[in-house]
């Protein structure tokens, strides 16, 4: 055989795989390639280099949106706001290094409240009773 006859559709009934789920990923790796290649970051972008970025945009939006969501139930929210995300953001310190020049648009400031500026606690006239058994049995 000369090989020039029809060819096997058994390549073809077999589904393509994304570079995604490759690498166990739901972000895309072929967009974020693209857009690293169009970018002008380097001459030449590795794949490896796409991947690794797609992986770590994808945990980094996981850490955000389960502290957020940990932030809304405290508020006893169904639906994370972005008041929510900027407690979140916040409240932890090293998203809160990564995110120090950021402003989250909606997200409003942390409560926080100076000692100083806190009503003093007041001293009662009467003297503090200690609780004395009764001495009948």
């Amino acid at each position: 055989m000369s090989g020039r006859g029809k060819k096997t559709t058994e390549l073809l009934l077999v589904p393509k795989k994304t570079k995604s789920a490759k690498a166990g990923l739901q972000f895309p790796v072929g967009r974020v390639y693209r857009l690293l290649k169009g970018g002008n970051y380097a001459d030449r972008i590795s794949p490896g280099a796409a991947i690794y970025l797609a992986a770590v945009l994808e945990y980094l939006s996981a850490e955000i949106l389960e502290l957020a969501g940990n932030a809304a139930r405290a508020n006893k929210k169904a639906r994370i706001l972005p008041r929510h995300i900027q407690l979140a953001v916040r409240n932890d310190e090293e998203l809160n290094k990564l995110f120090s020049c950021v402003t989250i648009a909606q997200g409003g400031v942390l409560p926080n409240v100076l000692p100083e500026l806190l009503p003093k606690k007041t001293i009662s006239l009467k003297p503090p009773y200690k609780y004395v058994q009764s001495q009948e049995f």
